[in-house]
C-alpha cells in the first residue's frame, strides 16, 4: 500500500481523499434523500440547530438557532420550516439567502451525542398560513426559512464524546468567564460602561427575546 505523501498540499479533491482515504460504505449508504421517522423524531426532540450558510462569493457563516424542543417544523419528508425569531438584526442568514439558497444545518439534543445533519436549498417565506402557526410567546416569527430537504443522515458522536459537551461536571462556571456586556464594553470602547453594557444585553434578555 503506497503511503501518502506528508509534504503534498492538501489543495485538490484527490489529495484530500489521498491522505484519507475513502469512507467506509455504510458511512455514504446512510445519506438519505428524505426525512424518515428517525430524523422526524430527533428533530422534534432538538431545541437548538446551527444554520451555515454562504452569500454568492462563497463566504460562509454558520449561526445558532434555538427554542422549544421541536420549534422547526416538519412539513412533510422533504420541507422543513424553520421560524427566523427576534435577533440583533444582522440577518446574516437572510441576506446570504438572497445570493445563494444552500443551507446545511445541524441539529442538536442534548444528552444524545448523535447530531442530525440536514442539507437543501431554502428560501425566505412571511406567509401567514405559514408562520401563525410558528407563534411563540405570542409572537409571529417575522419570516422563515423554507428548506427543501437535498440531503440528510446522523452524524456519529466522536465531537460530542471528546468534546464531552453534555457533561455537567465540565460545565465552566458562569464567573470564569466576562458576561457580554462586559465584553462589548471593552471591544466598542463606545462610552458605556461596564454597568449600562450589561444592563442594556439583560434587558435584551428580558425583553426581546421574542
Amino acid at each position: 500500500m503506497t503511503r501518502p505523501d506528508p509534504t503534498q498540499p492538501l489543495d485538490t479533491r484527490e489529495a484530500v481523499r489521498a491522505r484519507y482515504g475513502e469512507p467506509n460504505p455504510r458511512v455514504v449508504a446512510k445519506e438519505l434523500r428524505r426525512l424518515d421517522r428517525h430524523a422526524r423524531a430527533f428533530i422534534a426532540l432538538s431545541p437548538f440547530l446551527v444554520i451555515a450558510s454562504a452569500d454568492g462569493q462563497g463566504r460562509a457563516d454558520a449561526t445558532p438557532r434555538g427554542d422549544a424542543p421541536g420549534f422547526v417544523a416538519v412539513l412533510d419528508d422533504t420541507t422543513l420550516l424553520i421560524p427566523d425569531r427576534r435577533g440583533n438584526n444582522r440577518v446574516d442568514t437572510l441576506l446570504n439567502l438572497t445570493e445563494n439558497p444552500h443551507l446545511g444545518l445541524v441539529f442538536m439534543v442534548p444528552g444524545i451525542n448523535e447530531t442530525l445533519r440536514v442539507n437543501g436549498r431554502a428560501r425566505i417565506v412571511t406567509d401567514a398560513a405559514l408562520l401563525d402557526p410558528l407563534a411563540a410567546q405570542g409572537k409571529v416569527p417575522a419570516s422563515g426559512l423554507l428548506l427543501t430537504v437535498e440531503e440528510v443522515f446522523f452524524h456519529c458522536g466522536k465531537a460530542m464524546i471528546r468534546s464531552e459537551l453534555w457533561n455537567s461536571e465540565r460545565q465552566v462556571p458562569r464567573g470564569a468567564f466576562p458576561t457580554l456586556g462586559r465584553i462589548l464594553a471593552d471591544q466598542l470602547q463606545d462610552g458605556l460602561t461596564v454597568e449600562a453594557s450589561e444592563q442594556w444585553i439583560a434587558e435584551s434578555y428580558r425583553d426581546r427575546l421574542y
